[in-house]
């Protein structure tokens, strides 16, 4: 007796990339990698320095200050407007919040 095979279509190149970047996990790093890279070409180089952007998480940006006077620059005054401009540049409202904290 022969088993009877069943005959599968061929999975496009694209679905089957996408199917294994979710199912490892890596889609969500390199979702992640991309917001930190937006929000460190939005702040530029020289604030990058000071305010590093550490994680990336349910729309939450983690970003790690060096001193409470930058702190209080970007709490109060124009961490927003990165915020915005780090969404433009994804093309989607990815970050809906950025929590600002003193590097330890």
């Amino acid at each position: 007796m022969h088993k009877q095979e069943r005959k599968r279509e061929p999975t496009p190149l694209q679905d089957a990339l996408a199917a294994y970047l979710r199912d490892s996990g890596l889609e969500s790093k390199f979702a992640q990698a991309r917001v930190l890279r937006a929000w460190h070409e939005v702040v530029g180089e020289v604030l990058a320095k000071r305010a590093r952007a550490v994680r990336f998480q349910g729309g939450e940006l983690l970003v790690e200050v060096l001193s409470a006077p930058h702190l209080h620059e970007l709490t109060n005054f124009t961490g927003e407007r990165y915020r915005a401009l780090a969404n433009q540049k994804l093309g989607a409202p990815r970050i809906t919040r950025v929590v600002f904290q003193l590097q330890r």
